[in-house]
């Protein structure tokens, strides 16, 4: 690869995983509508998200492993996979949905985009990779501008919201969590290809919320009103399986240090489409 087709090939990354944080942002404003307009719960509503995901990832995963120049999975790869995936968006995303029914969508990014720094951290102290000082002046300017724009906020939600520390420790195990999924997926995509990890990744994922679903809930999924199963369509294609593919390939592409800094413009995103709205 030239010298320019390697900068481009990295600017394209940059682009692909700054969509795919915008497309993952809209993941809180739809949760935070959900609990507005609807009574429907954390578990049933993260359930939705993923039953209505999981058709995608299973023939994505099928087409991949149908292609000619695919390699077969070793048996360590396969549990790599599986407890990435379950980390990145079972765990997470469980903790996330619950801790949102005690903070708004803007506090949440706010925590969740902590995410970036325990990436820096996570690869420096496990795979010893140094972290290059553009990246802690990425890291700075993105913080300072983000603890400006909540500290009212969370001074606000505190009074208010006598579980707002809760949600808000649940939101940082989250970030927690997730950080170990941008790690793990890192290390595994240069070896199965980003598309294929995603799919089943993404799979297992899906098939971990639905088995926690199943076992906890009492809750037919099908019991709700028409407007919880529109957010969970909307939660299912724009904030999760779209997004997904992005990142993985803004992964690819520019490494998971990165794509990491990057996503910090979620917050923004989501302030911006939060618009005149306050959800408590």
């Amino acid at each position: 690869m030239t010298k320019q087709k390697s900068a481009d090939y990295f600017a394209s990354g940059i682009v692909i995983a700054l969509i795919g944080a915008i497309c993952f942002s809209t993941k809180a404003i739809f949760v935070k509508l959900a609990y507005r307009d609807t009574e429907v719960d954390a578990v049933s509503l993260l359930a939705l998200r993923m039953i209505f995901s999981l058709p995608f990832f299973l023939i994505t995963a099928f087409v991949s492993s149908s292609k000619q120049s695919n390699v077969r999975f070793t048996p360590r790869q396969w549990i790599y996979i599986a407890i990435i995936g379950c980390l990145g968006y079972y765990v997470s995303s469980l903790l996330d949905f619950l801790g949102l029914q005690y903070v708004t969508a803007g506090i949440e990014r706010l925590i969740l985009f902590t995410y970036p720094t325990l990436v820096l951290l996570m690869s420096a102290l496990i795979f010893k990779e140094r972290i290059k000082p553009i990246q802690w002046v990425a890291l700075a300017i993105t913080y300072a501008g983000l603890v400006i724009a909540f500290l009212g906020e969370v001074d606000f939600q505190v009074e208010q919201n006598k579980n707002f520390v809760l949600g808000s420790v649940m939101i940082f195990i989250c970030a927690f969590t997730y950080a170990s999924y941008i790690v793990g997926s890192g290390r595994l995509i240069p070896m199965v290809g980003a598309s294929k990890f995603n799919s089943y990744a993404m799979s297992f994922a899906c098939v971990g919320v639905l088995i926690h679903f199943f076992i906890s809930s009492e809750v037919s999924l099908w019991s709700f009103t028409p407007p919880v199963y529109y957010y969970g369509v909307l939660m299912a294609i724009l904030s999760t399986v779209i997004p997904s593919y992005l990142v993985v390939q803004g992964i690819k592409r520019i490494g998971s240090d990165n794509a990491a800094i990057v996503s910090s413009v979620g917050p923004v995103s989501t302030i911006l489409m939060y618009g005149g709205f306050s959800y408590n």
